[in-house]
């Protein structure tokens, strides 16, 4: 059944509003991106640490409004009457809103197959390099298949999904500059620089190894056409952007040891 025009127009002229954990960029920070590059303005519900904590476990609680089924996780963002969950899934409908990706085409599938492999290799494996066996345990209680999962991850995962986006760049579809997709910036170049940057983080050796090899040299320009954009610029260097911590990517230096 259609959308009410009334109610579509209800919801495409309400603020944003990210849902996320406060203190970390995480997830939450692919989504933050997007909005910063586009200048666009939203409330980070993240910011706040009181009420964050009690609007993220009360989203993972309750079970959802009239509207909306409930969310299992966050991120998760509301726009108007409409809240939504999953990170791509986000990000798939900001894109074409905020002018960083197509509302139609098989472009819209190709940009969200680009995002959910890049998050897969660069958020969701990464997370499990320092919580191998159980997410409700302690990083110390697991830090021996840890340390193994993570030379696998440095060695085999992070060079096959470094020459997958090297791929990606090397395509037709790429076009001209450095970007992903297009001939142009999309939110996909966005989720690489925020991937890139996060494992920098958490594994600089393997990471530096990786750009001096010289295999992936266009992913690199490319996370450096990006963090030169004017607005990206800014932000990094500003007191809104999150610092690392206990979050998706963390920096233990005994995962990098032999």
């Amino acid at each position: 059944m259609a959308e009410p025009e009334s109610k579509r127009l209800k919801t495409e002229d309400a603020p944003y509003e990210l849902i996320y954990w406060p203190g970390l960029p995480g997830r939450g920070e692919l989504i933050r991106l997007l909005f910063v590059e586009a200048g666009v303005p939203f409330t980070d519900r993240s910011k706040d640490p009181g009420e964050a904590v009690g609007l993220v476990t009360g989203l993972m609680s309750d079970n959802g409004d009239d509207a909306n089924p409930p969310a299992f996780a966050v991120p998760a963002l509301r726009h108007g009457d409409l809240l939504i969950s999953q990170t791509a899934n986000i990000l798939l409908y900001l894109a074409p809103k905020l002018g960083l990706g197509p509302s139609e085409g098989n472009g819209v599938y190709h940009l969200n197959s680009i995002a959910l492999t890049l998050i897969d290799g660069f958020v969701n494996e990464i997370h499990e390099t320092h919580h191998p066996i159980a997410t409700s345990q302690y990083y110390a209680d697991q830090k021996e298949e840890a340390k193994k999962r993570s030379k696998a991850y440095t060695s085999e995962r992070i060079p096959r999904f470094l020459q997958y986006a090297q791929r990606v760049i090397d395509a037709k579809t790429s076009g001209d500059g450095p970007w992903l997709y297009g001939g142009k910036l999309t939110y996909v170049d966005l989720v690489l620089f925020q991937c890139i940057h996060g494992t920098k983080y958490a594994f600089p050796k393997a990471m530096e190894e990786m750009e001096k090899s010289g295999k992936y040299d266009g992913v690199f320009a490319l996370f450096k056409a990006v963090q030169e954009r004017p607005n990206i610029k800014e932000y990094m260097a500003s007191d809104k952007r999150c610092s690392y911590g206990d979050g998706i990517w963390r920096y233990y230096p005994e995962l990098e040891e032999e």
